[in-house]
């Protein structure tokens, strides 16, 4: 008789397929996960924003889209496209791993919102998002 140490390829196959089943369940988890963080970066990147326009408001009574001359830097992937003037000024974010019509904006004053995807803020320094 031979000796029967090793596991039969049922036993293997029964365990392949229970990995695969949890792969599944949480690789979409994840991709959600990931998401978020794109959402949550370009959001904290239009805070500051907010915050910069108005210290350069409260030295040059006007807003301004230099980027330079906010002291504003956006977060890795992130695009933040600003169009202002003396009284207001918008502004919208995309991320590079999402698709151009999913993002975020804001805008304060005078300013005429901006949308993005479906997506309007409704007041002032309110950020709308397409999530």
């Amino acid at each position: 008789m031979r000796d029967n140490n090793g596991f039969t390829v049922i036993e293997l196959l029964i365990v392949i397929v229970i990995i695969a089943i949890l792969a599944a369940i949480a690789i979409p988890k994840f991709s959600a996960t990931r998401e978020r963080a794109y959402f949550a970066a370009m959001e904290s990147d239009l805070k500051n924003l907010a915050s910069q326009q108005e210290i350069y408001y409260a030295d040059a009574y006007a807003y301004t889209t230099d980027t330079d001359a906010l002291a504003y830097r956006n977060s890795a992937g992130v695009t933040v496209t600003i169009v202002a003037s003396a009284s207001g000024w918008s502004g919208t974010a995309t991320h590079a791993a999402l698709g151009t019509s999913e993002g975020c904006s804001i805008y304060d004053g005078t300013a005429t919102p901006v949308a993005v995807g479906l997506s309007v803020p409704s007041r002032p320094r309110e950020i709308a998002c397409t999530k």
